[in-house]
């Protein structure tokens, strides 16, 4: 029984790309697809395909072999523009080196992008 899709891929992506493999098959979600595309602007993972299966569906997605971490942040903690430094210290082992994922008003998207924006949200995962 599957309580958390997105853990499910991000385990599935760190582990797959540790042993070497070039491509994975994921579980899908609208918050997976979301994640699983700034996953790919931000260069960590090659190109992504959705695979109907009769259900939910699959993604199969290409790695590049860049990920060292990934995880989710549970629980889903509130974090404002100003607030971005201190979560940074905590889940990211150095300054400018990996990105926090977060949910907006304005879609999910990455912490620096979220800074740029001037918006706020709720920490979703972090990737390195």
């Amino acid at each position: 029984m599957i309580q958390d899709t997105l853990a499910d891929v991000l385990s599935v992506l760190k582990n797959a790309d540790r042993v070497g493999k070039r491509d994975c098959i994921t579980r899908a979600s609208r918050l997976v697809k979301d994640v699983l595309t700034v996953l790919h602007e931000k260069g960590y993972i090659g190109s992504f395909d959705f695979v109907d299966d009769g259900k939910s569906g699959k993604y199969k997605v290409e790695l590049k072999g860049k990920i060292i971490d990934c995880n989710v942040i549970k629980p889903r903690f509130s974090v404002k523009t100003t607030e971005f430094e201190g979560w940074e210290k905590r889940f990211l082992p150095a300054r400018d080196f990996g990105f926090l994922i977060v949910t907006t008003p304005n879609g999910i998207m990455d912490h620096k992008t979220a800074k740029e924006t001037k918006s706020g949200g709720k920490l979703v995962a972090f990737v390195y």
